[in-house]
């Protein structure tokens, strides 16, 4: 059986202040960082890399290869120190920084012109048990994969983030990051219990500061804007802390985060786009968000499963649904059930079914793995309340079948469960209501194509969502799009004609709070971006 950890109680009370108290002479919190076993690079010296290193080439693009920066140097920072020491230099230069830590940003955040320069976290990949704190510690360098490995080979616990294990912690984290055990677990941020920011004071000193869920933490109020608020906009994380809400520090280290399921029934069907019509194309849209509107509740039989309807354009000639859920009992059931529900009268192929050991399921998810930087890429993003409208459904049939290029999906994941039993004010990730999260991506490799693969998904994703200006506003089917699937086009007068604003699309009512926030904390605006939070 799954552990069920309730952390509502908890996180309740985590936002119920609205004012982000300011932190100038308030005494800093003890970072707490306990011994240091597992912590890769403790020892090891940064390194500056400027134009004419070897290494500069490849430290100055990410996994999206439309964006490569051209930076005056780029820092590989091992310890917090060496973040602090490189802000402030950057501080006193009048420098504009960015940081990297899994190059997996959407957009061009991190390498783009006006950058001097560029602080890499890559190798403060450290997963370890923290002693001191009563938290395990996670530095933003670690990839997912390595996050998952080692939590679950040295504890027997996980936390439930992205399918993509190449993905670094630093902005997944801070973007309120979901993955397969969200619906069981709820967010990754859910389970947030510190956070180690290096930020600039008022007199524009560098310094590291640790925020806690504590609510009488002097510095409450910025953990609060790393659940959810996105990365890039109040410092540069240098640590994370997780445990359970409702989990005390002195509880056994493998009571501290959710135990994952021992094993996993996987399963593939595949739809071929020549037995299908508009008339079944629309009943498995249908079917797939009904599903997903009965069985979102967090005591839901269904609460293990997750399933993605990946959509490839007509000319890639089929499509797939692939689902996983906790293996053993009523699974083979429960399996049958949902296929039955979800392809009611619409021709499939199963292509796989077998039961995994949970990790082999969770390092070997197939999907987009980011492994590839010759990829060029744009993708969008949102949230839906219910299942698609009969006209938002005609409008994906009809940009589906004359995309003219096989290389795009349109991600159809179940959401909810316990990501839905948090409050929206008691974490910045406000979308706490939804059943389904779409992801529309494109994939191309040729630069001479950005202009026409840029307008066949902006397009395809503005017609979807037609009725309401061109993107998905929150009202009784649609909430709005995630932070961490960037998309600066949200931003855009021409391509959001809705009259709402890309603050409220990514945050909703919990925008106002991020301001005070950033105000407080990053008074001189030295972190930013395209889609930063406000000052």
């Amino acid at each position: 059986m799954l552990r069920r950890v309730s952390r509502r109680s908890v996180l309740l009370t985590a936002g119920t202040t609205a004012a982000a108290a300011p932190w100038a002479g308030a005494a800093p919190a003890r970072a707490g960082r306990g011994p240091t076993v597992g912590e890769a690079g403790h020892r090891v010296p940064p390194s500056e890399v400027g134009r004419g290193d070897t290494r500069y080439r490849s430290l100055v693009r990410g996994v999206n290869a439309r964006f490569v920066g051209d930076p005056d140097r780029v820092v590989v920072a091992t310890r917090t120190e060496h973040v602090v020491a490189a802000v402030q230099r950057a501080v006193d230069a009048g420098s504009r920084i960015s940081v990297r830590s899994g190059g997996h940003c959407y957009e061009n955040f991190v390498f783009r012109p006006e950058i001097d320069t560029v602080i890499d976290l890559s190798r403060m990949d450290g997963v370890y048990f923290d002693q001191e704190r009563g938290a395990f510690a996670v530095r933003p360098g670690a990839t997912l994969g390595r996050i998952y490995e080692t939590l679950f080979h040295g504890w027997a616990v996980t936390l439930p983030g992205g399918s993509c294990t190449g993905v670094g912690a630093g902005g997944h984290f801070a973007g309120g990051g979901y993955g397969p055990l969200s619906r069981r677990f709820g967010l990754t941020v859910d389970h947030l219990e510190a956070v180690e920011v290096v930020l600039v004071d008022r007199s524009g000193t560098a310094k590291a500061i640790v925020a806690t869920r504590d609510p009488d933490d002097p510095h409450h109020h910025l953990w609060w804007a790393h659940t959810g608020g996105g990365g890039g906009n109040f410092g540069i994380v240098t640590a994370y802390w997780f445990r359970s809400p409702g989990v005390g520090p002195d509880a056994a280290a493998d009571d501290m985060l959710p135990t994952p399921p021992k094993e996993m029934l996987v399963n593939t069907v595949t739809f071929d786009w020549s037995s299908l019509s508009a008339e079944t194309f629309h009943d498995l849209i249908d079917n797939y968000g009904a599903w997903c509107e009965r069985h979102s509740s967090p005591d839901d039989p269904y609460a293990s499963l997750f399933a993605q309807l990946q959509l490839a354009p007509a000319a890639a000639g089929s499509f797939t649904l692939t689902t996983q859920l906790e293996a053993g009992g009523h699974a083979p059931g429960l399996l049958d059930d949902f296929l039955a529900s979800v392809a009611d009268g619409v021709p499939y192929v199963e292509t796989d079914r077998r039961v995994l050991p949970w990790m082999h399921t969770t390092t070997g998810w197939p999907g987009f793995s980011g492994g590839d930087r010759t990829t060029r890429f744009k993708a969008k993003s949102a949230y839906h309340r219910t299942s698609f409208t009969p006209v938002q459904t005609e409008a994906l049939y009809r940009g589906l079948v004359q995309y003219g290029y096989p290389g795009a999906l349109v991600m159809l994941s179940t959401f909810g469960g316990m990501v839905n039993s948090v409050e929206e004010a008691a974490t910045a990730s406000a979308h706490r209501d939804s059943v389904l999260k779409p992801h529309y991506v494109a994939f191309w490799t040729d630069p001479e194509q950005d202009a026409e693969q840029l307008e066949r998904i902006r397009t395809l994703y503005s017609d979807v969502y037609a009725d309401t200006g061109g993107v998905p506003v929150p009202d009784e089917h649609t909430d709005g799009c995630f932070i961490n699937y960037a998309d600066s086009d949200m931003a855009n007068p021409e391509l959001n004609t809705s009259g709402v604003r890309w603050t409220t699309l990514y945050y909703k009512d919990n925008y106002p709070r991020l301001r005070r926030i950033k105000h407080a904390y990053d008074p001189h605006d030295v972190f930013g971006h395209a889609l930063a939070v406000e000052s």
